[in-house]
C-alpha cells in the first residue's frame, strides 16, 4: 500500500508541475508583444541587388567611384530608416525607431565612414570646401525626401522595419551589403500597394513617386511643379 501510495502521490505531483509549467508557458506567450502584422498577405516588394548607379536607387552622383556609391546607398538607406522611425510610430510593433537608434550605436563605425567617403565624393567635386558642404547638405535632404510616402506608408513601414531588423543583425561594416541587396526593395516599398489576399482593396494603384534627379529641384531643394 506504501508504494501504491507513493507512486500516486508521484503522479499527482508530476500532474501539478505538468500544469504549472503549462500555464507559466501560457503566461509568457501572453505577456509577450503580439509581432507585427498589417496585411494578410504583404506585398511583394523584393528587387534585384544593386550597386547604386541603377536608376531610381539614388540620387545621381556623376562619375562617383564604386566606393563613393557603396557609401551613398549605407547613407541612403540609413536615411530610408530614419524616416521609417519618424514616420511609422503609428504601428509600434514595427520597432522602427528603437531598430533606427541602436543601428545609430552598433555601426556608429560604418556610418561615420558612409559620410565621410560621401563627403569626399562632393569635395572632390566642388573644389570650394563650403560648396562642397553645402552639396552635400542638399544631397541629403533630398535623399530624406525621397523616401516621402503617403499612399505607400504601410508597405514602406512595413518594408522598413524588416531591413531595420536585418541591419540590427549585421556584422560589423556588414550595411554596405546589406544596402546593396535590399535597397531596390526599399524603393519598391514606396510605390502604393494594397493587401494581397483581398487584393480588391488594393488603391491608389495610379499614383507615382516624384522623380529624384537633379532637374526636378530648385535651389532652395523644393520639387518643381512639373515634377510632381
Amino acid at each position: 500500500m506504501f508504494g501504491v501510495a507513493n507512486f500516486r502521490r508521484e503522479k499527482m505531483m508530476t500532474g501539478i508541475r505538468a500544469a504549472a509549467i503549462a500555464v507559466a508557458a501560457f503566461g509568457l506567450t501572453m505577456a509577450a508583444p503580439a509581432s507585427a502584422q498589417i496585411f494578410l498577405k504583404s506585398p511583394n516588394f523584393a528587387g534585384a541587388r544593386v550597386t547604386g548607379a541603377e536608376p531610381g536607387v539614388l540620387l545621381p552622383l556623376p562619375d562617383a567611384r564604386p566606393e563613393e556609391l557603396r557609401a551613398a546607398m549605407v547613407w541612403s538607406m540609413r536615411a530610408g530608416l530614419n524616416v521609417a522611425a519618424l514616420q511609422c510610430q503609428f504601428a509600434p510593433t514595427l520597432l522602427t525607431l528603437n531598430q533606427y537608434n541602436y543601428i545609430l550605436a552598433d555601426h556608429s563605425a560604418e556610418l561615420a565612414k558612409s559620410y565621410e567617403t560621401l563627403h569626399g565624393y562632393f569635395k572632390r567635386r566642388n573644389k570650394n570646401p563650403k560648396a562642397a558642404l553645402t552639396a552635400l547638405d542638399q544631397y541629403g535632404t533630398r535623399t530624406y525626401l525621397g523616401f516621402s510616402t503617403v499612399h505607400g506608408q504601410l508597405g514602406f513601414c512595413l518594408t522598413a522595419s524588416r531591413i531595420g531588423s536585418a541591419a540590427m543583425f549585421a556584422p560589423k561594416n556588414g550595411l554596405a551589403e546589406l544596402a546593396a541587396a535590399r535597397m531596390m526593395e526599399f524603393r519598391n516599398s514606396l510605390k502604393p500597394a494594397g493587401e494581397q489576399q483581398f487584393p480588391m482593396f488594393l488603391v491608389y494603384d495610379q499614383q507615382r513617386l516624384p522623380r529624384l534627379d537633379k532637374a526636378c529641384w530648385d535651389g532652395k531643394n523644393q520639387l518643381k511643379k512639373n515634377c510632381r
